[in-house]
């Protein structure tokens, strides 16, 4: 098979792109498992000339804090376990109720007709046009007035319900569905809420799945919101843990090589999601005839 310019040049386009997008995360790995020592000495080698696991073992609280700081950390420790348990059902909430309610949502507009209901879409959709930091101050009033203030229901309530792009988007999807389908289930006494459930969804796995990922890697990085309102330590998430952590270091050097050994534990359960659900996402989509 002869070579062509024009697929040569597009994948090796596409190999640079890659190199570029993953640099910064094997520079979050190399930095975690360099000694502190050896940070500025080595800077430029690609790999670090004595790899160590140190810088995990002290931010995971598995070393004492003499031993933490003869390995160049400040004696900073993070409460990791509790940090990602924090950070596993707040982002569990969000996916799992979001996705559920945008799909029912994303269903009522396409399929279902009532009063108002093109006029209500549009301003729906009107509302991904308005900037989030807008609504920052009315959440947080609100969830204060309501004494949710430290709350894992204060942290979730402002994006449980729903987002506009997901009710779009599932919207879309749904219109897109064969109503040859639905009307041979009407035929057989299937209601809307029949239809919903047995016929709709189970066609809908591939945009289900991909509306749950997006909304938590969304949520997993999410930090502003929870730092305003998950103050106290029982309800912290990885994200703010990680601020916290930097600041406990000394303000003359940070703690950069215990920093990035906490930011590579965290990105690990969202990498493993990705993967996990990935696959199952390419299955779906080919199962229902999305390309």
């Amino acid at each position: 098979m002869k070579s062509n310019p024009g697929r040569i040049l597009a994948w090796g386009f596409l190999i640079i792109f890659l190199l570029v997008t993953i640099f910064p995360f094997y520079w979050m790995v190399r930095t975690a498992i360099t000694p502190a020592a050896d940070l500025y000495n080595d800077s430029s080698s690609l790999l670090p000339d004595q790899p160590t696991l140190i810088n995990f073992a002290r931010v995971l609280g598995l070393t004492t804090e003499a031993e933490a700081r003869a390995a160049g950390g400040s004696g900073a420790r993070l409460d990791f376990s509790r940090y990602l348990l924090n950070s596993v059902i707040y982002c569990g909430l969000i996916a799992g109720v979001q996705t559920l309610l945008c799909s029912m949502a994303g269903y009522a507009f396409a399929r279902l007709r009532f009063p108002g209901r093109d006029l209500t879409f549009t301003l729906l959709v009107s509302a991904l046009m308005v900037p989030p930091i807008f609504t920052l101050l009315p959440n947080f009033v609100l969830v204060k007035q309501l004494g949710w203030i430290n709350t894992m229901a204060g942290m979730v309530a402002p994006t449980i319900l729903m987002t506009p792009f997901a009710v779009f988007f599932l919207r879309q999807f749904f219109l897109s569905l064969p109503r040859e389908v639905e009307e041979a289930a009407t035929l057989d006494g299937v209601g809307p809420w029949g239809m919903f459930w047995r016929v709709a969804m189970p066609m809908s796995r591939g945009p289900l799945i991909t509306i749950g990922l997006t909304t938590t890697v969304w949520a997993w990085k999410d930090f502003l919101w929870p730092l305003l309102v998950g103050r106290g330590e029982e309800h912290r998430l990885v994200t703010v843990a990680l601020g916290v952590f930097l600041q406990q270091s000394p303000n003359t050097q940070p703690d950069w090589t215990g920093l990035m050994a906490a930011s590579t534990l965290s990105v690990l359960p969202v990498l493993l999601l990705l993967v996990v659900l990935g696959k199952r996402l390419v299955q779906s989509l080919s199962f229902t005839g999305g390309k």
